[in-house]
């Protein structure tokens, strides 16, 4: 059975996005090469990704880019690559390769990936899937990437999660560049 993973960037104070719905943020980092070498690195899994339409929208705009691939092209071609979940129900049909469109409820249709012998998922961003997979108990592993900024006001992940999830630190690791990865399980 596929084990349930997410990834997300925040900042000191909590946020995945600004009161702007920005993550430039999160982009905006001194040179360090160990933290690139681990993205890319963490890029290399052979999992789907999973994405609410508006992450998906954000990411199927650039990773397919001859940009991308010169920026970054392990993670451009891992990420072009990796078979693709998106929830909408404005989407008719997806653009970016690999890519399907799932218009249930995103609680039932996790679980109903995670009964079968498909890859490892991640959800990258997505705040309000990772809420709703949170409260329904499918996430087994929650990867964050703090970010030295306050951004003072956003929106946070678990914002009205009911219930206190209690997690396990399974490892951390502290980059040059002032970020922090933390990896809890449930």
């Amino acid at each position: 059975m596929p084990k349930l993973n997410m990834f997300n960037s925040v900042s000191l104070d909590g946020y995945f996005t600004d009161a702007n719905n920005d993550v430039s943020w999160a982009h905006a980092a001194p040179d360090d090469s160990e933290h690139m070498e681990f993205i890319a690195g963490n890029a290399k899994g052979t999992g789907a990704l999973v994405f609410g339409r508006v992450t998906y929208e954000m990411m199927a705009s650039f990773w397919p880019t001859p940009m991308a691939a010169q920026m970054m092209p392990e993670v451009a071609a891992a990420m072009n690559r990796a078979p693709k979940y998106v929830f909408s129900r404005s989407l008719q049909k997806a653009d970016w390769a690999n890519t399907t469109v799932l218009d249930g409820d995103p609680a039932a249709e996790i679980a109903k990936l995670k009964r079968g012998d498909g890859p490892q998922l991640t959800v990258l961003g997505s705040g309000s899937i990772v809420k709703q997979l949170t409260t329904a108990g499918l996430i087994d592993d929650y990867q964050l990437l703090l970010c030295p900024v306050i951004l003072g006001s956003g929106r946070t992940l678990f914002d009205g999660t009911p219930g206190r999830p209690v997690l396990k630190l399974a490892n951390s690791r502290a980059f040059k560049n002032g970020r922090v990865f933390l990896h809890y399980t449930t």
